[in-house]
Parts: structure tokens; C-alpha cells; sequence
């Protein structure tokens, strides 16, 4: 059995909380899920239940892709001892670094 990316899983729990706060009824959302997403009607109404706890929809979440990038061994070093100490994964790391640079690159572009 396949898991669903998280990407998949927002879709599908945002389109459960339209179907619930348009009123739809449990067993017609979850046919509705089963046969927009190719889902059993157990993982439909799994994903309605969930839905219906959180009570909004969840913010979509962007793939991610793998890439390899080359640095030098002291700049891994140090974002893996930083990874360990802010308890956040390399991936997290990078993206905000990243994200932070583009930031002031085009503030300043």
C-alpha cells in the first residue's frame, strides 16, 4: 500500500472540510472523496473524521525535491551540529537559509 505525500493528504482533508461546511452529509462527502480521489469509502470517512476534528482547512504544503548541493565539510559540520541543537531537520535548515537570502536578494534587486 502506497502512502500519501502531505501535499495529497492537505488536498484531500481540505476538500473533506468544503464537503463538511457545505453541509454535505458523511456518507455522501465520502463517496464523493472516494470517487475524486480513488479512495476506499473506509479511507473517505477516515479523512472526514479527521477533517471534522481539526475544524478548518490546513495549509497546502509545496512538494519537496531532492537535490545534492556541494559545500564545504566545515559548512555541514556546523548546520548538522545546529540540526541537532534547534531540533530541526538539514532540509529546514537549507530551506530557510535559502529562503532568507532570496528574501534580501530581491529586496535589494
Amino acid at each position: 500500500m502506497v502512502r500519501s505525500t502531505d501535499a495529497q493528504k492537505a488536498e484531500r482533508l481540505n476538500a473533506a472540510h468544503s464537503l463538511l461546511a457545505h453541509g454535505t452529509g458523511m456518507a455522501e462527502a465520502a463517496v464523493s472523496l472516494s470517487r475524486q480521489f480513488g479512495l476506499s469509502r473506509r479511507q473517505a470517512y477516515r479523512y472526514l473524521q479527521e477533517a471534522q476534528e481539526i475544524g478548518h482547512p490546513v495549509p497546502l504544503v509545496a512538494p519537496s525535491v531532492p537535490i545534492t548541493p556541494k559545500m564545504p565539510a566545515y559548512v555541514v559540520r556546523d548546520v548538522r551540529a545546529y540540526s541537532v541543537i534547534s531540533d530541526l531537520t538539514l532540509s529546514d535548515i537549507v530551506t530557510r537559509a535559502i529562503t532568507a537570502f532570496l528574501a534580501a536578494v530581491r529586496g535589494h534587486g
